[in-house]
């Protein structure tokens, strides 16, 4: 079995990580070969995976401080908006009953 170290499309990154250049489709010299490209893919995507929960981790507190904002700016404007629904329950806009509309109709249907 052909070691990677000896292969001409095996290269190592700044850290020491092994790279492998070959094209699983169409430049591999061994089964074997396949095998670890997959293994390396599977470890750059865990690499990567890991990399997303550090920065949601990081944007948690910022979330969750934006969130509770946003509650307090919306039960803020639901308080603001009760006097419009109080002048609208002692107009009557709400009742059901036709006998202060003319003609049975309402206006604003």
């Amino acid at each position: 079995m052909l070691q990677c170290e000896n292969c001409e499309y095996f290269s190592r990154d700044g850290k020491g990580r092994p790279v492998l250049t070959c094209d699983p489709f169409g430049a591999i010299k061994e089964p074997e070969c396949l095998l670890k490209w997959q293994f390396l893919r599977l470890d750059q995507l865990h690499r990567s995976y890991e990399a997303l929960l550090d920065l949601h981790r990081r944007i948690a507190p910022l979330q969750e401080r934006m969130m509770k904002h946003m509650e307090r700016e919306l039960d803020e404007a639901d308080q603001a908006d009760t006097w419009k629904r109080a002048a609208e329950d002692e107009d009557g806009l709400h009742d059901d009953d036709d006998d202060d509309d003319r003609d049975g109709a309402r206006p604003w249907r």
